[in-house]
């Protein structure tokens, strides 16, 4: 598969499909795999181009700070080594982050922005009652198995859980399958969450961008997308009822369409 390096990194990425370029940022954790179903609906009518974050997946996890703007630069490198001038560009919760910047740092590579249970950072950020950012970051003594079950009662509604969702079941056979990450490299990433701020400069966003939020969403609450459409010129939000935070899984079809229609200029 393709790897792209970038000083002493390697950035892995996928290119699925061939028509227009639209690029997909993973959240925490999170990498190619995260995208699987939606990578299905997708690539037919789009050239889908995924990638892992520094930090995860199959790209390098040096154990040092990590930056959202540096991410941010990483999805620039991904689009040069895909032969990409311009893109749509979506990217949920940290990915939601990382392309606001890539926006705001690289303008001229985003033609339509998706921004999915994120938030601009800084002290205008909502943030989720701490327990939920200590429960999601302790790993210690958990088998892999054991951490995404962990996480998965943080990450969707009680309902989906007990749902026999067959996509929740291959999703977690995807996350079992996928490389494990370092406890170090999680931190990192979450220290990047941290230090990140854009919210003085999303009024910036010149390109046509679409909110989406999640009612029950524990990580990210809803109302930090609705400061984003607030400050974002002439954004678009669209809340999921009943859903929480991986809205790509919980409310997959929706979902599909939802962005879909927005990238083909429909919504």
């Amino acid at each position: 598969m393709p790897r792209t390096t970038i000083g002493h990194l390697r950035i892995h990425w996928e290119s699925h499909g061939k028509k227009e370029p639209l690029l997909l940022i993973s959240g925490v954790s999170g990498g190619t795999w995260s995208w699987e179903e939606s990578i299905e609906a997708w690539s037919p009518h789009f050239r889908v181009i995924v990638f892992d974050n520094i930090g995860a997946g199959r790209s390098s996890k040096p154990n040092r700070p990590y930056t959202i703007e540096e991410m941010a630069d990483h999805a620039a490198a991904v689009l040069d080594a895909a032969g990409v001038t311009r893109a749509g560009v979506a990217g949920l919760s940290m990915g939601g982050m990382i392309a606001q910047k890539l926006a705001l740092r690289h303008p001229d590579r985003v033609h339509r922005l998706v921004l999915g249970c994120t938030h601009c950072g800084g002290s205008k950020r909502i943030p989720p009652n701490p327990n939920v950012i200590q429960q999601f970051a302790n790993n210690k003594g958990l088998s892999p198995e054991e951490i995404i079950d962990k996480n998965l009662t943080l990450l969707v509604t009680p309902q989906f859980l007990k749902s026999g969702s067959g996509a929740l079941k291959r999703y977690k056979e995807r996350l079992l399958k996928a490389p494990i990450q370092p406890d170090y490299a999680l931190k990192r990433q979450l220290d990047a969450i941290s230090g990140f701020d854009a919210c003085e400069r999303i009024g910036n966003i010149q390109v046509p961008t679409l909110i989406l939020t999640a009612e029950h969403d524990m990580l990210v609450p809803p109302e930090n997308g609705r400061l984003l459409s607030i400050h974002i010129p002439d954004a678009v939000e669209k809340s999921f009822a009943g859903a929480g935070h991986l809205i790509y899984l919980e409310c997959a079809q929706d979902f599909q369409e939802t962005v879909m229609k927005f990238f083909r200029n429909k919504a």
